[in-house]
């Protein structure tokens, strides 16, 4: 499904996922997004680009950052905005989702915004959609969350410039984590130096080194002489079982404190997808301390998701004659 994501010239028409893609066009929904972030200075936070496209969210699973900043992003690309009430929409009522997708589909959308609780529903969507439709994966399952990766990389190049020189690691719940599934392949997409991930045994995958990756149970090693810390929240919903015997023997063992911080380098910056569990997998001194960007990922989550949405349906023609700002 990787390839359907691309036009035939190569330009993206969905984004499913960070795998199959290359870093060029990593670098250039970066490099789009950075062109972008100007906009929030300006007096009117707009810009022409998908004026008169409709874009849908579709949201089947609870969120609040991420469905807020697709809808800025969208409205920000002056396009027209619509949120489907799962809740009380036909589907609930029993019908099927590809013909509620097809009855959308009706009132001229020209994109969905797509987040599910099973994995793989975006690339189904994508299967089934109109050519002139686009996708985009707002986070399935367990699968994937390929935006959220993106804004993570970006905010990553905003503070330390070239990828190959750094050591990265990811604390917490990999398992069920889709966040850290793309993360871990756009840093191996654009050649980061090291990666790290730190977790008890019961929620790191047990093919974890097939992705290129160095795999830690302590946290104290884990953490020395790193560049980058990205934490997890623990993934309750979607675990089978009791995995870990508490939330306070886990953040005993893996939790970021500021004792913990400073085996990292002095620059380290602590990063975090959110929701945040303070005193679970972070202390509130580490999230609010002056190492940490986590209020930043939320800002520069709009840049992407304008520059990700601008390149499935904009044009390179109105990129030249300056729509962008």
């Amino acid at each position: 499904m990787t390839n359907n994501q691309l036009t035939d010239s190569g330009h993206l028409r969905h984004f499913l996922t960070i795998e199959g893609l290359k870093r060029p066009l990593l670098t250039e929904i970066m490099d789009r997004a950075e062109q972008f972030s100007s906009i929030t200075n300006r007096q009117v936070k707009k810009v022409p680009l998908l004026r008169g496209k409709t874009i849908m969210n579709l949201f089947f699973e609870n969120s609040t950052r991420t469905r807020t900043t697709f809808e800025l992003a969208a409205k920000r690309l002056s396009a027209d905005v619509m949120n489907l009430n799962i809740s009380t929409s036909a589907t609930s009522k029993g019908e099927s989702l590809l013909d509620t997708l097809h009855n959308l589909e009706a009132m001229h959308t020209d994109m969905f915004v797509v987040r599910h609780s099973q994995s793989g529903a975006a690339e189904f969507i994508a299967q089934h959609v109109a050519p002139h439709v686009s996708v985009i994966n707002a986070g399935d399952g367990c699968h994937a969350h390929p935006t959220q990766a993106m804004l993570d990389m970006f905010t990553i190049r905003r503070h330390k410039q070239h990828f190959p020189d750094l050591r990265v690691a990811i604390i917490g719940d990999i398992l069920h984590s889709r966040v850290a599934r793309s993360q871990i392949q756009a840093l191996s997409t654009l050649g980061v130096g090291e990666i790290r991930v730190i977790g008890p045994k019961t929620l790191l995958p047990s093919d974890c080194q097939t992705l290129g990756v160095h795999v830690y149970h302590d946290i104290d090693e884990g953490l020395r002489d790193v560049d980058v810390i990205i934490t997890l929240r623990l993934q309750n919903e979607r675990m089978q079982g009791a995995l870990l015997p508490s939330a306070r023997e886990y953040f005993q063992c893996f939790g970021l404190t500021e004792e913990k911080l400073q085996l990292a380098k002095p620059d380290a910056i602590v990063m975090h997808p959110g929701p945040i569990n303070r005193g679970v997998e972070i202390a509130s001194t580490v999230a609010d301390g002056p190492q940490s960007v986590i209020l930043e990922q939320v800002t520069h989550g709009i840049a992407i998701r304008m520059a990700v949405m601008s390149m499935a349906l904009g044009s390179q023609s109105e990129l030249a004659e300056g729509s962008t700002p």
